[in-house]
């Protein structure tokens, strides 16, 4: 485990391929948690490499550890596995909630910070350090509104929080700042009231000054109050690792690193800090406030994201900012399915698929803090909408595009290789299935549509029948076209029968079926796996 020291940068998918071939000069590497949590693909083995030259920070946002009702200890079991995987420098969450009962609504979203929240707060806190066996550091967040009934500022209830449970702060220094320019907070004062000895971690970031608000998109060069008040935090709490975030709008990696260098430069002339304490309750816990009036507002805060106009009966400050928050959850939902569903948002077009977007999450809450299983109920939804039904070929497409979805996700396991298979018995045995290999067939052109999206020509006719294999050999699932002999072996075969009869099955189409290029293109493929000895 490598430590954290100097100033580092997230890590994001267009530097990839540049880090794994140039291994760049940032001094360390952040990640989003949720993105590795399948622990497997492309973006899984981008990050096992890394490992061994960079110290990693894990940083969550889906866990949304102040949901009153929402909380999954499954998404907290996967954290915990990937940190035993990965074994990161820090382990880090936000002060926020995201879930309720029903839905997940997959946003940093502001907690009431009042004594009931404060110890639902140390509870989880706890629960999470013991779950990972260290401490973690929390984030303070960004808003825009805050709630009448707050009994407390944000930094007045992370110092009580660190000091309750040893979890160590992650102090965001543009969130400050925002947060100053959105509720005329103090950034300063905030930066006083937080012990000596808790700060882990700086964050420094982008942010958007609009009519409204001023909104943290990380999408920007750090602006120069900003720069300021990280001198004052650095003043009063040492020299602490530091990190770039930028995450839309992603420029050329050696601006990062450009930013980077200068928030290094500013460090260098502070002291360092004092290590965070550890992860341990120091003094026997609390646990007094009931949650379900916490448990209440939250849900009625929700409520009002799908209905609008429903948040003037919320208990808020500056509630006429509450619509940018509708905005971000319609706009997470346009994200996250355009990334499972390239084409079908390519087909539609970027205004159409937006309003498509939001009908689905409407329809279908996302269910979890892992945006990647977001999609999932998209075929039957197509099949029910009535503004596609112009386009009857479209769910199977849906249908094509969300196994490809799940497959660059799934676990591959040793492949099975020409050496493995007796030709004696080889008739007889059966082979079992890759978790990245899937049989796909439609009444449509489906497949060769997808491949001319990717540059191959487009199909004369929509209404001819296609069949294809999705697979995964290495890092990027693909698509390959089958004919009948081919698909309905290989069928047989996903069936768990012997190789013999799947050899029967295709020889019943074609009497020429050309078994050793079809057994060559199959273990190319990587589909079935290799038996233990």
């Amino acid at each position: 485990m490598k430590p954290l020291a100097g100033a580092g940068i997230g890590l994001r998918a267009p530097h990839y391929r540049q880090f794994l071939e140039q291994r760049p000069r940032a001094a360390w590497l952040e990640v989003h948690t949720e993105n590795y949590l399948d622990q497997a693909g492309g973006d899984f083995h981008v990050l096992q490499e890394l490992r061994r030259d960079y110290a990693i920070s894990l940083h969550g946002v889906g866990l949304g550890l102040g949901s009153a009702r929402g909380f999954s200890v499954d998404h907290l079991a996967r954290v915990a596995s990937l940190v035993r995987r990965i074994e990161p420098a820090l382990v880090s969450e936000h002060l926020c909630w995201g879930a309720v009962f029903d839905r997940h609504l997959n946003d940093l979203l502001p907690l009431a910070l009042n004594h009931a929240a404060l110890d639902l707060l140390e509870e989880r806190v706890g629960r999470m350090q013991e779950t990972l066996g260290r401490s973690i550091l929390l984030e303070n967040v960004s808003s825009f509104v805050r709630f009448a009934d707050d009994a407390m500022s944000e930094a007045e209830f992370l110092a009580t929080l660190a000091r309750r449970t040893g979890c160590g702060l992650l102090l965001d220094v543009n969130n400050l700042y925002v947060n100053q320019c959105n509720h005329e907070e103090d950034a300063l004062a905030a930066i006083n009231a937080i012990a000596l000895g808790t700060v882990g971690e700086i964050h420094l970031a982008g942010h958007l000054v609009t009519p409204n608000a001023v909104v943290d998109h990380h999408g920007a060069l750090v602006a120069d109050p900003v720069w300021h008040l990280y001198e004052a935090a650095l003043k009063r709490f040492g020299a602490v690792p530091t990190l770039i975030e930028w995450d839309t709008d992603i420029p050329p990696l050696e601006v990062l690193l450009g930013e980077a260098e200068k928030a290094a430069a500013i460090a260098a002339t502070f002291p360092q800090a004092k290590k965070v304490p550890p992860g341990v309750r120091n003094d026997g816990g609390h646990f007094v406030h009931d949650s379900k009036a916490l448990a209440v507002q939250q849900q009625a805060f929700s409520d009002a994201l799908f209905s609008p106009c429903a948040e003037a009966a919320l208990p808020l400050k500056h509630s006429e900012r509450f619509a940018l928050y509708r905005g971000n959850l319609t706009s997470t939902w346009n994200k996250a399915l355009a990334a499972a569903y390239p084409v079908i948002a390519q087909l539609l077009g970027a205004e159409f698929f937006a309003a498509l977007a939001r009908e689905y999450g409407r329809a279908h809450p996302s269910e979890s803090g892992d945006l990647n299983r977001f999609g999932a109920h998209f075929e039957p939804f197509l099949r029910q909408f009535e503004h596609v039904q112009d386009l009857p070929y479209l769910p199977d497409m849906a249908r094509l595009e969300w196994q490809l979805h799940r497959i660059h996700y799934a676990v591959q396991k040793d492949a099975l290789q020409a050496q493995d298979i007796d030709p004696q018995t080889v008739e007889a045995q059966s082979f079992a299935w890759q978790a990245t290999a899937q049989l796909f067939e439609s009444e449509w052109a489906v497949a060769p549509l997808w491949l001319a999206h990717q540059g191959a020509p487009f199909p004369e006719k929509m209404n001819e029948p296609s069949r294809a294999l999705l697979s995964r050999p290495q890092w990027t699932a693909q698509v390959t076209p089958l004919q009948a002999p081919d698909y309905i072996a290989l069928k047989t075969l996903q069936e768990g029968k012997p190789l013999g009869a799947a050899l029967d099955a295709a020889f019943a189409l074609d009497e020429h079926f050309n078994v050793a290029a079809s057994l060559q293109q199959w273990l190319q493929q990587q589909i079935l796996i290799k038996r233990p000895h």
